[in-house]
Protein backbone atom coordinates (compact mmCIF):
# COMPACT_ATOMS: atom_id res chain seq x y z
CA UNK A 1 0.00 0.00 0.00
CA UNK A 2 2.84 2.02 0.70
CA UNK A 3 4.18 1.63 -2.55
CA UNK A 4 1.10 2.76 -4.16
CA UNK A 5 0.88 6.13 -2.52
CA UNK A 6 4.52 7.06 -2.92
CA UNK A 7 3.91 6.09 -6.61
CA UNK A 8 0.47 8.21 -6.77
CA UNK A 9 1.99 11.29 -4.92
CA UNK A 10 5.51 11.17 -7.29
CA UNK A 11 2.64 11.22 -10.10
CA UNK A 12 0.37 14.04 -8.31
CA UNK A 13 3.54 15.99 -7.40
CA UNK A 14 4.69 15.66 -11.39
CA UNK A 15 1.17 17.66 -12.75
CA UNK A 16 0.92 19.86 -10.12
CA UNK A 17 4.04 22.21 -9.24
CA UNK A 18 2.34 24.23 -6.86
CA UNK A 19 2.33 21.15 -4.14
CA UNK A 20 5.39 19.73 -2.29
CA UNK A 21 5.83 15.86 -2.32
CA UNK A 22 4.97 15.79 0.99
CA UNK A 23 1.33 17.55 0.11
CA UNK A 24 1.02 15.23 -2.77
CA UNK A 25 1.23 12.46 -0.53
CA UNK A 26 -0.99 13.64 1.75
CA UNK A 27 -3.84 14.63 -1.09
CA UNK A 28 -3.24 10.96 -2.76
CA UNK A 29 -4.13 9.56 1.12
CA UNK A 30 -7.14 12.31 1.26
CA UNK A 31 -8.35 11.44 -2.17
CA UNK A 32 -7.90 7.23 -1.67
CA UNK A 33 -10.15 7.68 1.67
CA UNK A 34 -12.50 9.64 0.71
CA UNK A 35 -13.35 7.54 -2.39
CA UNK A 36 -13.47 4.29 -0.22
CA UNK A 37 -15.58 6.00 2.07
CA UNK A 38 -18.04 7.22 -0.31
CA UNK A 39 -18.36 3.94 -1.80
CA UNK A 40 -18.92 2.18 2.06
CA UNK A 41 -21.69 5.21 2.39
CA UNK A 42 -23.47 4.63 -0.25
CA UNK A 43 -23.64 0.53 -0.09
CA UNK A 44 -21.32 -0.08 -2.69
CA UNK A 45 -19.63 -3.77 -2.62
CA UNK A 46 -15.83 -2.77 -1.80
CA UNK A 47 -13.91 -3.79 -5.39
CA UNK A 48 -10.12 -3.78 -3.79
CA UNK A 49 -7.11 -1.73 -4.37
CA UNK A 50 -6.86 -1.72 -8.06
CA UNK A 51 -10.51 -0.18 -8.51
CA UNK A 52 -9.77 2.76 -5.87
CA UNK A 53 -6.20 3.23 -7.81
CA UNK A 54 -7.73 3.66 -10.98
CA UNK A 55 -10.22 6.03 -9.76
CA UNK A 56 -7.41 8.11 -7.88
CA UNK A 57 -5.53 8.07 -10.90
CA UNK A 58 -8.32 9.38 -12.81
CA UNK A 59 -8.92 12.33 -10.39
CA UNK A 60 -4.87 13.30 -10.99
CA UNK A 61 -5.46 13.14 -14.34
CA UNK A 62 -8.35 15.42 -14.34
CA UNK A 63 -7.98 17.42 -10.96
CA UNK A 64 -4.21 17.35 -10.23
CA UNK A 65 -2.97 20.81 -12.01
CA UNK A 66 -5.81 22.77 -10.72
CA UNK A 67 -5.88 20.80 -6.83
CA UNK A 68 -4.21 23.53 -4.70
CA UNK A 69 -6.97 25.52 -5.75
CA UNK A 70 -9.74 23.11 -4.51
CA UNK A 71 -9.05 23.68 -0.76
CA UNK A 72 -10.64 27.20 -0.78
CA UNK A 73 -13.87 26.11 -1.42
CA UNK A 74 -13.53 22.80 0.90
CA UNK A 75 -13.40 23.67 3.95
CA UNK A 76 -12.92 19.44 4.81
CA UNK A 77 -9.69 19.28 3.05
CA UNK A 78 -8.51 22.89 4.29
CA UNK A 79 -8.84 21.73 7.63
CA UNK A 80 -7.30 18.07 7.08
CA UNK A 81 -4.00 19.89 5.14
CA UNK A 82 -4.21 22.58 8.24
CA UNK A 83 -3.89 19.84 10.82
CA UNK A 84 -0.82 18.72 8.52
CA UNK A 85 0.99 21.54 8.88
CA UNK A 86 0.72 22.99 5.42
CA UNK A 87 -1.17 25.54 5.85
CA UNK A 88 -1.25 28.24 8.57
Amino acid sequence: MEDNFQRLAEHLYEKNGHLTIDEARTWVELLWEDFETTQAKAGRQYKGKQMTEQIVVRWIENYGPKLHEFIATNPKYKELLRKKGYLH
